[in-house]
């Protein structure tokens, strides 16, 4: 996927993909204030929070990145793109994420997530009350699983 811009209408069917699949679970979308698909898509790019989603590879690679993640994590966007979702984690956290992955797998998705992560330089930051969700398309087709959270603190 390329980097959001107004040359690809800001990934709006990504971003429509991320904010039904939010919705079908907890009843709240992403942007649901916007009605247009666009400038709903450009906001979550630039959003203040982090938002990111992986597709559904035996390894997830991350597929998608807003502006926020990719400085908290201080990635470029085709550096993101081609990160395995589980190297966003410490080694010794990949067991526990690995769990939580399957709990959401399980249940659609969660609220209450809390963990060390690692920037692209080491720096290591705790995040907590993080939204994980599974992606599913409008056939109820799994499409992967997205994050989002805005409370984070170095360590």
């Amino acid at each position: 996927m390329e980097e959001p811009s107004e040359a690809n209408a800001w990934q709006a069917e990504h971003a429509r993909l991320l904010s039904r699949s939010l919705k079908h679970w907890t009843g709240c979308g992403l942007m649901d204030d916007e009605p247009d698909p666009v400038i709903a898509a450009r906001r979550l790019y630039f959003a203040p929070f982090v938002l990111l989603s992986h597709a559904t590879e035996a390894d997830p690679v991350i597929n998608y990145a807003n502006r926020a993640a990719q400085q908290l994590f201080e990635m470029a966007w085709g550096d993101f793109v081609q990160l395995p979702s589980r190297l966003s984690a410490e080694a010794v956290a990949r067991q526990e994420r690995d769990g939580l992955l399957r709990r959401v797998s399980e249940h659609g998705y969660i609220d209450d997530y809390s963990d060390v992560r690692v920037s692209s330089t080491g720096r290591r930051f705790l995040i907590d009350h993080a939204t994980v969700w599974n992606l599913i398309d409008d056939a109820g087709h799994y499409r992967g699983q997205a994050a989002m959270f805005s409370l984070w603190r170095p360590l």
